[in-house]
């Protein structure tokens, strides 16, 4: 056993903050990141410096919040020249630093080598594999592999069925419940896992390691497989919050997304009983997040992008010897990018001072009950993805917002965007829905959060048509 704690970060992708066993109402089942909560610290008003990939896993990598990350939406990738938080554990203290899954770095170029080590290196990965996405296949891989997921697809004979398959749930990512053409080892999610124990096969036993897996799932469409389907097939779901007409099944759709959400914990619970049958367990740091939410039909909108809470806040769970307080249920407010100086002060290595990151160990230590006194969330969205939302589930002043920031503290939320006629002010606690504008009632209020943003939005100069 190292001196050092390894450190092992489980990402989903768009798995929204509340659908976690034990959190509510909802009978959704993780009983493995339920496991994580009893000996960690849950964070219940954790936040995405951005609710897209790329920007949000950008934010992640550099410790930075979203207006210094210089990634402003999905159509830039990281520039070499970034710093990595991987980096700095691989080249300053020594660890074995490995990924598998969608690390969404180089969104904007849909090529990741056939074995998936494109850039690996230079982000600072000792080893890895680099994957697409879900819908990535459909702009790289129609006549041939760019990437190590539909290399497998073509050597497996199946990429025709998953190009067929995904063609046609692109117009419908979300009313679409059939299920995948693909067998279990091929999904999607169960191949990344693979790909994860294989690189907990290669890991060196005289040094401490990190591993990052990022999961595709519970991202949109709908796919599941047989086995994912029938666990669920007697569920029923409470309806989203404020629906809208909708061509397909609220409740299907829920069911699958839950699906989802259980097989990533299937798996994480794989990962914490081979670890402690291997000895690794008990210095090791478990972390369970999600790069962004998810809408999910909550007022008639689907997806991310969104400014309001089911998009921009996450799960955040974090496990291990670092851990003082076990089953603790903080409200201390977290932005994703705090996990890249969480681990390096994990590790001991210095924080760069341009990193706007900070470390959460104090509250995991339970020393502070405080983290931050604000967070801030944002968006410079580019016309292609509005349109493409808009085309999808129809017009609405969230889903057409230009450019916008959140600041949040723990009584109120301010959303502030040209396009809104003036900042849109909630109160957390007494409306969770954030249905009533409190803008013209606490213009004290509106004044103060306004300082807190610092900074001016990213202007048309980086947005993509």
């Amino acid at each position: 056993m190292t001196s050092a704690p390894n450190v092992l970060l489980v990402i989903a992708d768009q798995h929204r903050f509340d659908w976690l066993e034990g959190l509510g109402e909802l009978p959704v089942r993780t009983p493995n990141i339920r496991r994580l909560q009893e000996h960690g610290v849950t964070f219940r008003r954790a936040t995405t410096p951005s609710p897209l990939c790329a920007p949000a896993r950008a934010c992640l990598a550099t410790g930075l919040d979203y207006d210094s990350t210089p990634v402003p939406n999905n159509f830039h990738d990281l520039p070499l020249d970034a710093g990595t938080y991987y980096r700095q554990l691989r080249d300053e203290a020594g660890y074995f630093v490995a990924g598998v899954g969608k690390f969404d770095l180089h969104k904007a170029t849909f090529d990741w080598n056939l074995d998936g080590s494109r850039l690996l290196g230079e982000w600072g990965m000792s080893d890895g594999i680099d994957n697409e996405g879900k819908f990535d296949s459909l702009w790289s891989g129609r006549e041939q592999p760019h990437g190590p997921y539909m290399h497998h697809l073509y050597e497996a004979g199946l990429a025709e069925a998953h190009l067929s398959d995904f063609s046609r749930r692109a117009k419908a990512p979300y009313s679409d419940v059939s299920l995948s053409p693909l067998p279990e080892e091929s999904y999607l999610d169960n191949w990344i896992a693979a790909n994860a124990h294989s690189l907990l096969d290669r890991r060196p036993r005289d040094t401490p390691w990190h591993l990052v897996v990022n999961f595709a799932g519970p991202h949109d469409p709908m796919d599941v497989t047989e086995r994912m389907r029938d666990a669920w097939a007697d569920v029923d779901f409470p309806a989203p919050h404020n629906a809208a007409p909708f061509d397909g099944d609220h409740n299907e759709v829920r069911r699958r997304y839950a699906a989802m959400i259980e097989n990533i914990d299937r798996h994480l619970g794989i990962f914490l009983d081979r670890l402690e049958e291997e000895g690794d367990l008990d210095n090791t740091v478990v972390i369970y997040t999600s790069d962004h939410g998810e809408m999910l039909g909550d007022h008639g909108i689907w997806g991310k992008q969104i400014a309001l809470d089911p998009s921009i806040r996450i799960p955040l769970i974090i496990s291990g010897p670092v851990v003082a307080a076990h089953g603790v249920q903080s409200d201390a407010l977290v932005s994703l990018e705090d996990i890249a100086a969480t681990v390096l002060e994990i590790a001991d290595v210095a924080q760069p001072r341009h990193m706007t990151a900070r470390s959460v160990l104090g509250v995991l230590q339970g020393s502070t009950e405080v983290h931050r006194e604000f967070v801030v969330s944002g968006l410079t969205r580019s016309p292609r993805e509005i349109a493409a939302a808009v085309g999808h589930y129809g017009a609405n002043k969230w889903v057409e917002l230009r450019d916008w920031r959140t600041v949040t503290t723990s009584e109120e939320k301010m959303i502030v965007s040209d396009d809104l006629e003036h900042p849109y002010l909630t109160d957390v606690s007494s409306d969770p829905f954030e249905e009533n504008d409190l803008a013209q009632q606490r213009p004290e209020s509106v004044q103060r959060l306004r300082a807190y943003l610092n900074v001016e939005p990213r202007g048309a100069e980086v947005s993509m048509s």
